[in-house]
């Protein structure tokens, strides 16, 4: 069975070694941390997606995204059916050093989590990937 994909999109917010996730709310992710994001609006590109999600979801206006990586995503039911097809365009952001984050939108909470700390978090497997990359590139 093929499916066309929901385009959706992410962004990756670091701040000295920690990267800001959002504990999800609604799926496919729910009870899971993940980098801010959703699904796009009609008409948006996936660079606008990102900053449009991520100020909804921590009040944070952030700018300059830049692409980072791109995932496939299938989840399949237990009877192996297609649950869910996302095309996720995640991006680096930048924000004002002094913006503090603020749970909203389907986030029911958030935090500032190093790579250690988000190997012990309940995340979707791509959210660790980019995190590693990202913290292996700084050394």
């Amino acid at each position: 069975m093929t499916s066309n994909p929901t385009a959706a999109s992410s962004a990756i917010l670091e701040r000295d070694g920690r990267f800001l996730l959002v504990l999800r709310r609604n799926p496919p992710s729910a009870d899971m941390y993940a980098f801010p994001g959703g699904r796009a609006e009609p008409g948006e590109t996936p660079d606008q997606t990102a900053l449009r999600e991520f100020e909804e979801e921590t009040g944070i206006r952030a700018r300059n995204p830049e692409i980072f990586a791109t995932y496939d995503l299938k989840q399949h039911g237990t009877d192996g059916r297609l649950t869910s097809h996302f095309f996720l365009s995640v991006f680096r952001v930048e924000a004002d050093a002094d913006s503090v984050a603020v749970a909203a939108d389907d986030a029911a909470a958030l935090g500032w989590f190093t790579v250690d700390e988000i190997r012990r978090l309940p995340t979707p497997q791509s959210v660790l990937e980019c995190a590693e990359r990202l913290a292996a590139a700084q050394k």
